[in-house]
């Protein structure tokens, strides 16, 4: 499932603060993705506001490779325009459509800036979206969300990935989310519909 350098290299575990005393600070280049990580994960944890996870190097375990967070969430397709209500819902079934749709929404995710550009983060993606969808979770979960920094590189990123905007356009969102025209939409809601992980 998890393919290349972190099947090859790293071992995975949930972060929590023992893990964070035994390692040297994450550090992915964005420093309040850092600070999240270092600082706020294990509360976030104990909150049970996010449950997040990492990947420790084999050869060297006080350092992280990579680290996620994940939470539950859902899919509002009730408000959604048309076209993209359809393109959400195109492999439901039309009997079983429903107004929200159960997700697990990526919260939070970094790559350690030493190992950047090793494809790590795509096989990350890769390792969210069989933990997500796996048939033994108590819970079930047909989406993966993320809301997405708005720029061309992360957008870009999650696209390669297999992830949709929510909407066709920034205007679109701005308008669903109550964001005024005039101002900077900083983030775009993707997601990634995990029936096609089935798909033969």
């Amino acid at each position: 499932m998890v393919t290349n350098f972190l099947s090859d290299n790293c071992t995975f575990f949930r972060l929590n603060r023992s893990i964070l005393l035994q390692c040297i600070p994450f550090y992915c280049g964005d420093k309040d993705l850092a600070d999240f990580f270092n600082v706020d994960a294990d509360n976030f944890n104990r909150q049970l506001l996010g449950y997040s996870y990492c990947f420790r190097l084999n050869k060297n375990p006080v350092e992280i490779v990579c680290a996620f967070t994940v939470a539950n969430s859902s899919v509002n397709a009730r408000h959604l325009p048309g076209s993209r209500k359809k393109k959400l819902t195109e492999r439901v079934p039309f009997e079983k459509r429903l107004k929200n749709y159960p997700a697990a929404l990526i919260g939070r995710l970094g790559v350690n800036k030493n190992y950047s550009g090793q494809g790590i983060g795509t096989g990350l993606i890769t390792y969210i979206k069989h933990l997500i969808a796996n048939p033994t979770n108590t819970c079930a979960c047909r989406y993966l969300t993320v809301d997405a920094y708005n720029n061309p590189a992360t957008v870009r990123f999650y696209e390669t990935n297999g992830f949709q905007p929510l909407f066709s356009t920034e205007q679109q969102e701005k308008e669903h989310i109550g964001l005024p025209t005039a101002d900077e939409l900083k983030t775009r809601i993707m997601f990634f519909d995990l029936i096609r992980l089935y798909d033969k």
